[in-house]
């Protein structure tokens, strides 16, 4: 069989209107069903480990016993620890890099005043007891479902 760039433009054409035709009624179902889950918060947590009186790094297992102590209490239902490695520009302007750890909540959206007043006292009673600048902290709305 010999192709001609007029068959070939009519294969081609073919098989692109298929293949169109195939992906548009799966991309308008994705479109019109964007409400999976319910609507949460999620909150993500940064703690440092290097310690402003020069006593070490806050370790794993210290970390851990916080954790166990502090956050856990909090929101029992779950989280997701991350071990981390931050940088940040200290007041003297120099560049500040540590080992970090990661804590990410997700919580009911309609519980966000309540469960606020909950992560601000895990974050002051880290800042206190570990000699911390602050404890980084992000807020987003998502949709989750568990």
């Amino acid at each position: 069989m010999k192709w001609t760039s007029d068959t070939r433009g009519k294969v081609g054409g073919g098989v692109l209107i298929a293949l169109l035709g195939a992906g548009i009624p799966a991309l308008m179902g994705a479109a019109l069903h964007t409400d999976v889950g319910e609507p949460h918060q999620e909150t993500r947590l940064y703690f440092g480990s290097e310690r402003a009186d020069g006593r070490g790094l806050v370790g794993e297992q210290e970390f851990m016993r916080f954790l166990d102590r502090e956050i856990t209490p909090a929101f029992p239902e779950g989280l997701t620890l991350h071990d981390g490695y931050g940088q940040w520009r200290g007041q003297d302007g120099k560049i500040v890099r540590e080992a970090s750890y990661e804590v990410v909540l997700l919580y009911p959206e309609k519980e966000a005043g309540e469960r606020s007043t909950r992560i601000e006292r895990i974050r002051q009673a880290y800042e206190d007891r570990y000699q911390q600048d602050s404890v980084g902290r992000s807020d987003d709305k998502v949709s989750a479902e568990f």
